[in-house]
This record gives structure tokens, C-alpha cells and sequence, in this order.
């Protein structure tokens, strides 16, 4: 299936490595001039070399802490200038600490507060004239399956990500006009750094991974390619009669009906 995505140009965040890693080089395999930006400048340049040496189309790596309004700011402005327009908005943010509720200062909120929702909110709102002009665009937001079914000791995560779903309701609604569709995506369990982190600490990795995957349907943990592949549909030009949804991509783990 041809995805229409030659010469779109799409901003991935948090690409360095994991999720955004394999999204960037979906859409880089698609056609589509990418953008990805993280804080680890010396990944980010060597994540941008493998893409483009892997699809030979252009990656551009620009560094960027996505919970600094500044840098987010210059970000955008960069990534504009680089190809004259911008298409895709891919949002993507790691997430907040695990942990119990009552483990949690104002500080600990604060900070997921940050990187989690208001993040997600400024790229958003930094794209928007950018896709206006062009009259059309895609803004995807990577969250978590804890917004569907609870995940122990995801309190500031699902907090978080449960805003992002309302605010990607209201802006699929408010963008609407403008062609632009606005949509979710929520991981289940992928095989990511992230991943290991929900892992008991007093237990073997392997065996840890083996025992969540008997909750799986499938009986077996995600590939970041696969969810990568979702992420290249909703940005394509078949997907243009869909937004403000949340789709999951964890195998059949949830059992919400909605």
C-alpha cells in the first residue's frame, strides 16, 4: 500500500531510540522527510545516520528537551525552516517515574506535569500555523494503555495521559476545519527500555517478560515495528476520515470493551 507520505515532512520526538526510533523510520521508509529530535545529542546523531543510511531519504537531527518551553520553541522553528512546511507532528515523551501515590511530591507533579501534557500541548499548538498553511495535517500522540485499563503504579503516567486523550478530543474537533486530524496511540507492553522499568526489581528480566506475556492474547511482548506501522497508517492519506481516537496497540491485553 502506497501511504502517500513522499515528501511529507514529519517531526518525531523522543527518537533517539525505542518507539520513536522505529516511528522515525517508518515514516522515513514511507518517504517522508524526517525531523527527530531528544536530549541525547550523540544518539540522536546516530539514530539520524542509521534511518538515512537504511531508507536514503533525509533525517535531520536537531537536540531538544521537549519539557523546556524555550528549547521546544526553537525546536519547531528549526524544523520549519529545514523543509519549508511541517505535516506530521509525531508527540512522544518517555513518561513519568513509577510509583506509589503517596511517594509523589509537588515536585515529582510537576515535573510529569511537564514532560507528560504540557509538552504535548506546545508542540501542538507550535505546529498548528505551519499545518494551516498548507491546509492539512497529522498530529499523533503516543501515550500508554494505563488510559484504558489501570497499570500499577502509574499514577503520574495515567494522570498525564488521560489529559492528553481529553485534549486530543477537543483539538480533533477544533481542527477539524483545518483538515487536520488529531489521534492517539496507546502502547501496551513493547519491547522497550521503558518496559523493563514496570519489571520487578528481585526477579530475572527474561523470566519477568515470559510471566506478563501469559496476559497477552498473543502470548507474547510488542515490537516497536509494530506499533511504528499504526502510527505510519494514521499519518497517511488513508487515514484521513479518522480523529480524536485513541487506538491501542497491545495485543488483545486490555479487556475495556470501551
Amino acid at each position: 500500500m502506497d501511504l502517500k507520505l513522499n515528501n511529507k515532512v514529519a517531526i518525531v520526538l523522543a527518537a533517539s531510540k525505542g518507539l520513536g526510533k522505529a516511528i522515525a523510520t517508518a515514516l522515513s521508509a514511507e518517504g517522508a522527510k524526517v525531523i527527530i529530535g531528544s536530549r541525547d545529542e550523540t544518539e540522536l546523531n546516530k539514530t539520524a545516520s542509521a534511518i538515512q543510511q537504511l531508507t536514503g531519504n533525509d533525517v535531520i537531527a536537531i537536540p531538544v528537551d521537549v519539557s523546556d518551553a524555550a528549547q521546544i520553541n526553537s525546536f519547531i522553528q528549526k524544523a520549519a525552516d529545514s523543509f519549508g512546511r511541517i505535516d506530521i507532528l509525531l508527540n512522544n515523551g518517555g513518561g513519568p517515574s513509577f510509583n506509589k501515590f503517596e511517594h509523589f511530591d509537588d515536585a515529582e507533579w510537576q515535573k510529569a506535569f511537564e514532560l507528560t501534557l504540557l509538552s504535548f500541548a506546545r508542540t501542538s499548538r507550535l505546529v498548528l500555523p505551519h499545518m494551516q498553511k498548507t491546509g492539512s495535517g497529522r498530529i499523533i500522540n503516543i501515550i500508554s494503555g494505563s488510559v484504558k485499563s489501570v497499570l500499577a503504579n502509574s499514577v503520574l503516567s495515567t494522570s498525564m495521559r488521560m489529559g492528553v486523550v481529553g485534549m486530543a478530543k477537543l483539538m480533533a474537533d477544533e481542527f477539524g476545519p483545518y483538515n487536520i486530524t488529531v489521534n492517539n496511540v496507546a502502547p501496551g507492553m513493547i519491547s522497550t527500555d521503558r518496559l523493563k522499568h514496570t519489571l520487578p526489581k528481585d526477579v530475572d528480566p527474561e523470566t519477568a517478560l515470559k510471566e506478563k506475556a501469559k496476559s497477552i492474547p498473543l502470548g507474547r511482548i510488542g515490537k516497536p515495528e509494530e506499533l511504528a506501522a499504526v502510527v505510519a497508517f494514521l499519518a497517511s492519506e488513508q487515514a484521513s476520515y479518522i480523529s480524536g481516537t485513541t487506538i491501542q496497540v497491545d495485543g488483545g491485553a486490555s479487556r475495556s470493551i470501551f
